[in-house]
């Protein structure tokens, strides 16, 4: 199902989460400015999937991003790192790519 198929919010957030597949995140990613989908992209998509799906609706913010992100490449990130992958904001970008809703929190750890 194309993008242009499935209900979205206003914001352009998927309303259905079933309506989610790879396809669809490439093609929410390329009307995102995004040209390609790396590795390191869908190990952020799929990190906060899981986490939404998984653990009661949990939405992370950036600092447990890095954190997670740091442990999955084995490597010290920083928010640069998820900017350079997500430039219009990680937690709000990757969740729109993502299929997951619109998260509503105003900053804050």
């Amino acid at each position: 199902m194309a993008y242009a198929d499935v209900e979205k919010t206003d914001n352009g957030f998927l309303v259905n989460l079933e309506d989610w597949n790879e396809d669809l995140a490439k093609e929410i990613a390329t009307l995102e400015d995004i040209a390609e989908l790396s590795d390191r992209h869908m190990d952020l998509i799929n990190y906060l999937r899981d986490q939404y799906i998984n653990n009661q609706g949990v939405q992370p913010n950036e600092r447990k991003m890095v954190k997670a992100m740091s442990a999955e490449w084995d490597e010290k990130i920083s928010t640069k790192e998820l900017y350079a992958l997500f430039p219009m904001q990680p937690s709000k970008q990757a969740a729109r790519i993502a299929g997951l809703p619109e998260t509503k929190r105003k900053g804050g750890y």
